[in-house]
């Protein structure tokens, strides 16, 4: 029986901003799953969009969910604290600077997926904790000049060349910002965070000392199965394709659409459904 890999990245959630600085947004929910086994029939993708980046003094806002159909759900990241907790998701957001009013945590992972949960913002009031990744917890402040760095995200080859997913964004400061990768933004110092990179599900970095937050990167799903496995398949979506690699075919969808499946010669005669 044939079975198609899928890689499933959510929407990262949108850095916060305060005086100080604000909390990185946490990653968009990582799913990968190297066999699962799909029937001849349509199925619906959905790419999640990263939340939107805070203007000063407020929270970021959670990333959207993707999905493979109803059988692959991630959720979005979680948004960073202004002087605020940060939020829950797919990785949690991390807290904001406390003004002076107590630690801040950051939020927890939640959902179908691979996340972490964000760091915590300490009593220091001049920075922020990063936001949770895929591959790790966002960074505690440790300084009042320095925010937290972003959680590490995960590589995968799914593609065909090895990329970075779901970073989560790095924690503002009055001096510096925290640092991201595998999509991430970075936090901003004494300035605005920078925008999660669009389809790798990074958590938006935050503002520091009255910069804004940046907005998180979307969501992304891809697929990839042996070419002579299925026939002529076809997708929906704008900007989505697909190509190969080898032996194989890979679909990538970089905002929502469709894909429908048709039986190869290995295939034929063969009713398949997903486990």
């Amino acid at each position: 029986m044939a079975t198609i890999k899928a890689l499933v990245v959510a929407g990262g959630g949108g850095g916060g901003s305060f005086y100080g600085g604000g909390g990185g947004g946490g990653a968009g929910g990582y799913t990968y799953n190297t066999a699962v086994t799909v029937s001849n029939t349509t199925y619906t993708i959905t790419v999640g969009a990263g939340g939107n980046g805070a203007g000063y003094g407020a929270s970021g806002s959670k990333g959207s969910n993707s999905s493979f159909d109803s059988f692959i759900i991630c959720e979005g990241g979680g948004y960073g604290g202004g002087a605020a907790v940060g939020g829950n998701g797919g990785s949690g957001g991390g807290g904001g600077s406390s003004g002076g009013g107590g630690a801040n945590n950051g939020g927890t992972a939640t959902g179908v997926g691979t996340g972490f949960a964000g760091g915590t913002a300490t009593l220091i009031l001049n920075s922020g904790a990063g936001g949770g990744g895929a591959g790790s917890v966002g960074a505690n402040t440790s300084s009042g000049t320095v925010g937290g760095n972003g959680g590490s995200g995960l590589s995968n080859t799914i593609s065909g060349s090895s990329v970075g997913y779901a970073g989560g964004g790095g924690g503002g400061s009055s001096s510096t910002g925290g640092t991201a990768t595998s999509g991430g933004g970075n936090g901003g110092a004494a300035g605005n965070g920078t925008n999660g990179t669009a389809n790798t599900g990074g958590g938006g970095g935050a503002g520091g000392f009255l910069g804004n937050g940046g907005n998180g990167g979307s969501g992304i799903v891809i697929l990839r199965w042996t070419t002579t496995d299925y026939g002529t398949c076809t997708i929906t979506g704008t900007g989505n394709t697909i190509t190969t690699n080898g032996a194989d075919s890979i679909a990538t969808f970089i905002t929502s659409g469709t894909i429908t499946f048709v039986a190869g010669i290995s295939n034929s005669g063969n009713f398949f459904q997903f486990f």
